[in-house]
């Protein structure tokens, strides 16, 4: 075979080109004729030539897949919970966790702050100094807000049938909670002027006003929990109607307009672990593209470990971030688009016009792993720890004779895993949106706090239902629903805020004293009186301070 030397006509070459089949590489041979070119030869034998091109071919269901080898799961630190999970924790502790003393004092000074320098401009509002215990009632009474919800924030405080709430009205007046919310501010005022007169430059942050609080919220969230093996990455929109160059659209969601963050949540639990505010597209490396570089800041590797297995859709899903991901003992599974590079383009041993529900064809290059599967649509994914097919099976609606029946058809082990372990970030936003305490704001950093206060309490909810299952105790009580979750936490802030209110000085002594039936028994006249010459008595009861001499005895 290696001394075989072969002319081709131009169309015998072109054919051979286009075509799919492997070839041999052969030697050029000389030729008067510019017409003939030499062209690799097909490869007859079973020869393990280095010039051997191996077959793309798709596979069948029937043709058995090399399973790959399984990861050691070698997580940074033990999943779940990492805080002292013996103590108790209340779910205003659990909630401290993520709003600590510190950022709360930090919002408080830059808020008051924020009001003087309003009123200094001229505007005209009743501001007295904000304190812990006005914040932790203004945060209850937002976190109110979102379990109750009215079209007005106004409703909150009216008396009239159908309103009539007594708890926003009961512990903090109307004007109070909106001259807090009017002077709300995350970030430190004059430094704030300071990063707004570098606007345009490479030294403008365009996040400043929201980066005391996002900070402290991404860094509570990954101390404090550690993923379990499975996680997913996803987008997730915070809608808004400010005019913001960060704003977004996206169809497929359900809110259209609004902010994009990235998000890592765990799989298993929802718990959002880390997420990212997207600013646009310059702060990427243009040579990887927007999905590989987002995927890449959303997984600080020292801080999870290794042996993870990261499911995520087809826009983050290409061969190249999975291999690279592969490399650092990272698993992938995602949904693919047929035009990402690397995705193979035979159509040998494809599906048919019409294929039945639960066909499969799949391809593997190296570690990657490429399968269609047939359900109501063709499905195509592709894997680096998973086989082709292992056996699975999903109850389908199929159509036999004329008659639906429910029945067992194939299932990759990819989309298996797939449906059940990428809905983490979709779980979290469900969790988010049901109770969210979004209030419509033209300010945008203020949309962010309501964001931050919404990841906040549904991290806090989802670590009580973790530390239920990790006590494992028959006696304790089953955790509350997020719903009633939310409602101890309110009645806990207002605890706490009363609490945190130091008691105040005692009043001077001011009380009347009471004479017995004789009224002239130690009467005294007033000195001031007694200088003027008016020297009467009215009445038996007489102002007294036992500090203040100021009267003379008859």
């Amino acid at each position: 075979m290696a001394g075989r030397r072969k002319t081709y006509t131009f169309a015998e070459a072109f054919s051979i080109i286009t075509s799919d089949s492997g070839a041999a590489l052969v030697p050029l041979e000389s030729s008067s004729d510019d017409s003939d070119l030499l062209l690799p030869e097909l490869d007859t034998d079973n020869s393990d030539s280095e010039y051997r091109i191996p077959s793309p071919e798709r596979y069948v269901i029937s043709e058995k897949d090399k399973r790959p080898v399984p990861l050691r799961f070698m997580p940074a630190r033990v999943p779940g919970p990492t805080f002292d999970t013996t103590a108790s924790w209340s779910p205003l502790s659990l909630f401290q966790l993520f709003f600590s003393a510190s950022i709360v004092r930090t919002l408080i000074d830059n808020t008051n702050a924020n009001a003087a320098r309003r009123l200094q401009a001229g505007m005209k509002f009743v501001w007295k100094v904000l304190t812990v215990s006005d914040f932790y009632i203004f945060m209850a009474i937002i976190i109110f807000s979102g379990l109750v919800k009215v079209h007005h924030r106004a409703d909150y405080w009216r008396r009239q049938w159908p309103y009539n709430f007594h708890f926003p009205s009961e512990n903090m007046t109307r004007d109070r909670f909106e001259a807090i919310l009017w002077s709300l501010h995350l970030s430190n005022p004059t430094e704030d002027e300071d990063n707004e007169r570098k606007k345009n430059t490479a030294e403008y942050d365009r996040l400043f006003k929201i980066k005391p609080l996002y900070t402290e919220i991404v860094t509570a969230c990954q101390a404090h929990f550690q993923p379990y093996q499975n996680i997913s990455i996803d987008e997730r929109m915070v809608a808004t109607k400010a005019r913001n160059s960060m704003k977004q659209y996206m169809k497929d969601k359900p809110t259209k307009w609004g902010y994009k963050l990235f998000v890592l949540a765990d799989a298993l639990t929802a718990y959002t672990w880390n997420f990212f505010v997207y600013k646009g597209k310059s702060e990427f490396n243009p040579g990887q593209g927007l999905s590989y570089s987002s995927v890449m800041d959303l997984l600080p590797f020292p801080l999870l470990g290794g042996g993870y297995t990261f499911f995520t859709d087809n826009f983050y899903t290409s061969p190249a971030l999975f291999q690279d991901l592969s490399k650092k003992n990272f698993g992938c599974c995602g949904t693919i688009r047929k035009n990402r590079i690397g995705f193979p383009h035979t159509h040998q041993n494809d599906f048919p016009k019409k294929p039945e529900r639960g066909d499969v064809r799949w391809i593997r290059k190296d570690k990657l792993l490429f399968v269609k599967w047939m359900d109501t649509r063709e499905v195509t994914m592709c894997s680096t720890v998973h086989e082709a097919f292992s056996g699975q099976t999903v109850r389908r609606n199929v159509k036999e004779d004329g008659v639906w029946r429910k029945k067992s058809i194939p299932v990759p082990g990819a989309v298996a895993d797939y449906n059940q372990s990428m809905g983490g970030v979709d779980l979290s936003d469900a969790l988010i949106g049901y109770y969210s305490v979004h209030h419509k704001t033209m300010k945008w950093y203020k949309t962010f706090f309501y964001h931050f206060m919404d990841i906040a309490v549904v991290n806090s909810f989802l670590l009580q239902k973790e530390l239920y299952k990790i006590r494992n105790d028959p006696t304790m009580r089953k955790p509350h629903s997020q719903k009633t979750f939310r409602e101890q936490l309110a009645a806990e802030m207002l605890v706490f805020a009363e609490g945190s209110v130091p008691p105040p000085p005692p009043p001077p002594t001011c009380m009347p004293m009471y004479y017995g039936a004789d009224g002239t028994q130690s009467r005294r006249y007033c000195r001031m009186c007694q200088d003027a010459g008016i020297l009467r008595v009215k009445t038996p009861v007489l102002g007294y301070y036992p500090t203040v001499s100021c009267w003379y005895s008859l």
